[in-house]
């Protein structure tokens, strides 16, 4: 039930959350590039997903794989014991994945160095990606950015019960 939990926020914050700013105004670097992954010419290959697939479909299938990928790695009851209150808890992502697609360049925020140094953790078991992304033809680095979104629920202390 948890995992359901977790993999239904997840989705959900994804379709919002899930793209980085431009670069400048043509959405390239070119001394080192990195390319947005709003516009992408070609979005990086996920394992699993299928190359001849359109962009926005390679790129509903990659946010969907992270996804999965993070609601099966992420260990919520890690966070039980921080002093975290009852509620949602965001985690703030962001990852490169260069020109031969790997990840790198990993960066959480979270409101404890627990969750972000868990963060980090699971993104980094993320596999290399099939392809990684092109724009005009050559293999660029594009940063990715995702929030990690869990519902804390804190174990309730029983009372004992009277003698």
């Amino acid at each position: 039930m948890k995992k359901t939990i977790v993999l239904l926020a997840l989705i959900l914050s994804a379709i919002s959350f899930s793209q980085e700013q431009e670069i400048d105004s043509l959405n390239t670097d070119k001394n080192t590039k990195v390319a947005s992954f709003e516009v992408i010419e070609h979005v990086p290959v996920y394992k699993g997903c299928d190359d001849s697939m359109s962009n926005i479909e390679l790129k509903n299938c990659m946010a969907n794989s992270i996804y999965k990928h993070i609601a099966k790695n992420f260990n919520t009851s890690i966070s039980n014991g921080l002093g975290i209150p009852d509620g949602k808890v965001r985690i703030n992502v962001i990852f490169k994945i260069n020109r031969e697609g790997n990840i790198v360049d990993v960066i959480g925020k979270a409101p404890h160095p627990v969750l972000e140094e868990e963060a980090i953790r699971v993104i980094k078991l993320l596999p290399k990606m099939d392809k990684p992304a092109y724009q005009r033809g050559n293999p660029v680095t594009v940063p990715y950015s995702l929030p990690i979104i869990f519902n804390v629920v804190n174990p309730k202390k029983v009372a004992k019960p009277r003698k």
